[in-house]
């Protein structure tokens, strides 16, 4: 028990990581917003609640198999899904390229899709944690996609 535990807790401070370098996080207000973007406390509770959902789903899946029987097309989709989340905060905020934040968008989106079958095929339960990240990763970038175009 304690041993997942401390999984958990490694597995979400991985996802909570680009949140520890100082980014002005005030761009957000500076730009032109669509009408259906939610305020920033949105993110900040959905993002949370995102990745300890992600944590879980890895610490399920690392719970039921040992690391070497994981297959490697999990752990490369796990890899290049977080690759891709990290990188938005980066570079949306980080360089305030709407552009990049929104290749980083799709990329999410569309590894998160993936990362979600490689869970699928370990272990279903673990999936319905990532359900809403993939739904959040949707909308993500078609409103990254339009603050892109009404920033052009």
């Amino acid at each position: 028990m304690f041993k997942t535990l401390i999984m958990f807790i490694l597995y979400a401070f991985l996802w909570f990581i680009s949140y520890l370098f100082p980014i002005d996080y005030s761009y957000y207000s500076e730009i032109v917003l669509p009408s259906f973007a939610p305020p920033t406390i949105f993110y900040i509770i959905a993002w949370t609640i995102i990745y300890l959902l992600i944590a879980f789903s890895m610490t399920s899946i690392s719970y039921s198999y040992k690391i070497k029987d994981i297959p490697m097309s999990y752990k490369i989709s796990l890899l290049i899904n977080y690759l891709f989340n990290q990188s938005f905060v980066l570079f949306f905020f980080g360089l305030r390229n709407n552009f990049l934040g929104f290749i980083s968008c799709i990329g999410t989106f569309i590894s998160s899709l993936f990362f979600y079958q490689e869970s699928l095929n370990l272990k279903e339960k673990s999936t319905l944690a990532l359900r809403p990240y993939v739904l959040l990763s949707f909308f993500a970038t078609i409103l990254s996609l339009t603050i892109y175009l009404l920033n052009i």
